[in-house]
């Protein structure tokens, strides 16, 4: 294959179904590589860093850190280099970095290798939903987002059972070449089959000037400020409980070992969220249900809290501990959606861009959050739970402050 070919790929395009399922698998690199490593942790604490547990949860973290970081760029080079070059070189840098952890003797070598796996696994993020813009427009785009994000919304499902596996049958490194295989697949799936969607003619050049500008806009215009604020305060949200969770089913309420099915169970009633938010959001609107959310997430993390403090059967406590749980990623559905149109809103003229930064941002800050609440953990879900409130609550704040350029003065 010559050089040429490997960037530019096949001429004929690929039909509806395959080119769904695989935009699907390429996004889904995101959750496998998170989603996958919950069961690995305990292994993984015991036995690199026996004396702080809470510790491994950062193999989390540092992954979410290096996509945000990764999400920055990747979109400004595919707009210069094309589509493919840019998720090809994600995919090595994903692949060797895997490898890497794979390898690692320690836990610092480990996170080292799983930020610069979030760098390579940016491309996939942002450069899959770049191809689908570039090929598809109005409804028919809307369409085929959501078909991608049906199959996308399976993966957390899956991937702690899959993980699960691979760990009970080959040990916790193996989750690792796991991780090159998938995204081994998926990269020669779209070398093979699919095309290069960005012709040179309508490529951009980099001009790190017009990000700066942008960043400036985007900073000067108070929807966007208080948008991207609330976003990165319920991401944070998100990120603490899922860097939690495993510790808190094993350690908190002894069931480690049916984790990967209770989260199962979580992720498929949470991925309802979506759905339901696209049916009413238009007779509500944005900004109510992103508040309705909120509200609601305060009232079920103060009665969470109120069962820790109030001593309860165990069993009614993790009753309310698992709903509890299941909120905090179902609100995500009715809130980082609306949020980011909201933001993009006044920034019509940058949409791309600002998309590319708002994602950044938001993911980079939130895991500045979460990082040092889950290491907060004591053995119960209370720090937590008093995190998740105290941020929804400030969250909820800086929301019913939001304004859209069209509310009257």
């Amino acid at each position: 294959m010559t050089a040429r070919a490997v960037w530019s790929g096949p001429v004929r395009a690929l039909g509806r179904t395959e080119f769904i399922a695989l935009m699907a698998m390429l996004t889904a690199t995101v959750a496998f590589s998170i989603d996958a490593m919950l069961p690995a942790l305990p292994e993984i604490g015991a036995e690199l860093t026996p004396q702080a547990l809470n510790r491994a949860q950062l193999i989390l973290t540092s992954f979410v850190l290096g996509m945000g970081l990764g999400t920055f760029f990747t979109g400004a080079l595919s707009d210069r280099f094309g589509r493919r070059p840019v998720m090809i070189c994600g995919a090595v840098l994903y692949i060797a970095a895997a490898a890497a952890a794979w390898m690692a003797p320690s836990l610092e070598l480990i996170l080292a290798a799983r930020l610069i796996q979030g760098l390579g696994a940016s491309g996939p993020r942002v450069v899959a939903m770049a191809i689908v813009r570039d090929l598809t427009s109005g409804r028919d785009m809307a369409r085929t987002l959501s078909f991608i994000m049906l199959v996308f919304a399976l993966v957390p499902a899956l991937a702690p059972t899959v993980g699960a596996g691979i760990i009970a049958a080959f040990g916790w490194r193996a989750i690792f070449v796991a991780f090159i295989l998938f995204s081994a697949v998926s990269i020669a799936w779209l070398m093979i089959r699919q095309p290069e969607t960005l012709p040179p003619a309508r490529r951009r050049p980099l001009r790190w000037p017009l990000m700066a500008a942008a960043l400036r806009e985007m900073f000067a215009h108070p929807t966007v400020r208080l948008s991207l604020a609330v976003q990165t305060l319920t991401a944070a949200t998100l990120f603490s409980v899922l860097s939690s969770t495993q510790q808190v089913f094993d350690v908190t309420y002894g069931r480690g070992g049916q984790f990967h099915l209770w989260f199962a169970l979580i992720a498929v009633v949470a991925a309802s969220a979506s759905m339901l938010n696209a049916r009413y959001v238009g007779v509500f609107g944005m900004r109510a249900m992103i508040r309705f959310v909120l509200a609601g997430q305060i009232l079920v993390s103060s009665a969470m809290i109120a069962a820790l403090l109030v001593p309860l059967p165990r069993d009614a406590e993790f009753a309310i501990y698992l709903v509890w749980t299941t909120s905090c990623f179902f609100q995500i559905g009715f809130t980082l959606g609306n949020l980011n149109a909201l933001a993009l809103e006044p920034l019509g003229h940058i949409a791309g861009l600002a998309a590319s930064m708002l994602a950044a941002l938001s993911t980079v800050g939130a895991v500045m959050i979460a990082a040092p609440v889950g290491l907060a953990f004591d053995g119960t879900p209370l720090p937590l739970a008093v995190s998740v409130l105290v941020c929804t609550a400030l969250a909820l704040w800086l929301a019913t402050k939001i304004r859209r350029d069209s509310d009257p003065e």
